[in-house]
């Protein structure tokens, strides 16, 4: 049985009132998943810059974390709403007083419907989704009429080309017509907002920045001839690899006063030492903004485990795995190594080692014959793609620079 005022996380016992926890101290059990406060504030200032700099907004997308404390910071930090990508996701973040989502996905299914339509009755909210045919139009008009709601609602572009990965959304003209024609059929439950578009599967910048342009010209044409109802308009796009020529091409646009460009990467609160530092460094080679606004972003967001055996001389395993870590677009990284009554901090772990494999509790940790490694040794290791690693956990350690606890962060998936 559980002892009283402790809840049990994926094996961190985790006390209610958990703040000054000591991680050096063995404090908190192992495997965690531990946030940087510094990194994290870090990386919200830097991409408040970055969306300063272009005059833009900024929705980030709340499914990376599912965690309504980051979505308060993301707030805090300057953001116009945050992005869900689900109906229970976007009640998530209303019950948890976010006052404007944008639902990016088309809503479908009987109780799906009726739950959207039910949060756009509310006064206190501003909530948008996405639409892309005629069918999905007349089933969400006729949810959002029985309740006597309005929605606003977005087109959802999608690249006229194929492109791997394909996407929802509009891809002709033909079929943002027949979009358009059936929101006619539902003026009172239905008001059009403006233009969405997901440019994420596109393979490079040139086919970014076309998809864009089309984007950019589609909300300017429908705005010049009064079929968007909502000012300003609305243009959403932008996840966390190609934000940066997004706003580049929107830019323009923005400044004119007529449109509202928000941008919606939601990995830059944790970002990641493998597939977004990728995209990151991209970034920063080709957009004349981001190297000026200081150091880059920072991975925040690290997992604590413990060496629980070295069956070799060239292999340890540690005490973590496929339930605590992503692993679809690359293995966690070894970043510090800390032996508790040898060292006074956590030092830079050896640049060889390599996490070779995973199993669901395990990590298979090459080494070098003769390394200083030992059972018990603490590794904190980097990881790829926040996303996937956030919805393994229901609650997250934030840790100040000393490794205390300073917060407790429940996720929501």
């Amino acid at each position: 049985m559980d002892q009283p005022g402790v809840e049990l996380n994926k094996g961190v016992a985790v006390d209610r009132a958990g703040v000054g926890a000591d991680l050096l101290a063995g404090a908190v059990p192992l495997p965690a998943a531990v946030l940087s406060e510094s990194r994290m504030a870090h990386n919200l200032a830097w991409m408040r810059g970055f969306i300063d700099a272009y005059g833009l907004a900024l929705a980030p997308h709340g499914k990376t974390t599912m965690a309504p404390a980051l979505f308060r910071r993301q707030l805090d930090a300057g953001a116009w709403g945050i992005t869900v990508a689900t109906s229970q996701q976007a009640r998530v973040a209303a019950a948890h007083g976010v006052a404007r989502i944008l639902i990016a996905n088309q809503v479908v299914g009987a109780a799906n419907l009726a739950e959207v339509a039910d949060m756009a009755a509310r006064p206190d909210l501003d909530l948008l989704c996405l639409v892309d045919s005629a069918a999905g139009v007349d089933q969400l008009g006729a949810a959002c009429r029985a309740r006597g709601a309005t929605l606003d609602v977005l087109v959802e572009l999608a690249p006229e080309r194929d492109q791997p990965g394909l996407r929802c959304g509009v891809r002709d003209e033909a079929g943002l017509a027949a979009v358009l024609d059936a929101l006619a059929r539902w003026p009172d439950a239905l008001r059009l907002a403006g233009v969405e578009f997901y440019e994420g599967v596109l393979p490079d910048a040139a086919e970014v920045r076309r998809f864009v342009r089309r984007a950019v010209a589609t909300v300017a044409r429908l705005v010049a001839a009064g079929q968007v109802g909502r000012t300003p308009a609305i243009l959403t796009g932008a996840g966390s690899a190609w934000y940066d020529v997004v706003a580049e091409e929107s830019e323009a646009l923005a400044r004119d006063g007529r449109v509202q460009v928000v941008l919606r990467p939601g990995c830059y609160i944790s970002h990641d030492d493998g597939l977004y530092r990728v995209a990151q460094d991209a970034i920063l080679r080709r957009n004349p903004v981001a190297p000026g606004l200081g150091a880059p972003l920072q991975p925040a967001l690290r997992i604590w485990a413990a060496v629980q055996s070295i069956p070799d001389p060239a292999r340890a395993v540690v005490a973590m795995g496929k339930r605590d870590v992503a692993f679809d677009a690359g293995l966690p990284r070894p970043a510090t190594l800390f032996r508790a009554g040898r060292d006074a901090a956590p030092g830079v772990a050896p640049s060889h080692w390599e996490v070779t494999g995973l199993m669901d509790q395990h990590a298979y940790l090459a080494i070098t014959p003769g390394d200083d490694v030992a059972v018990g040794d603490v590794i904190a290791f980097d990881i790829s793609h926040p996303c996937l690693t956030f919805d393994k956990w229901r609650r997250l350690l934030v840790t100040d620079d000393a490794y205390r606890v300073m917060e407790v962060i429940e996720t929501f998936f």
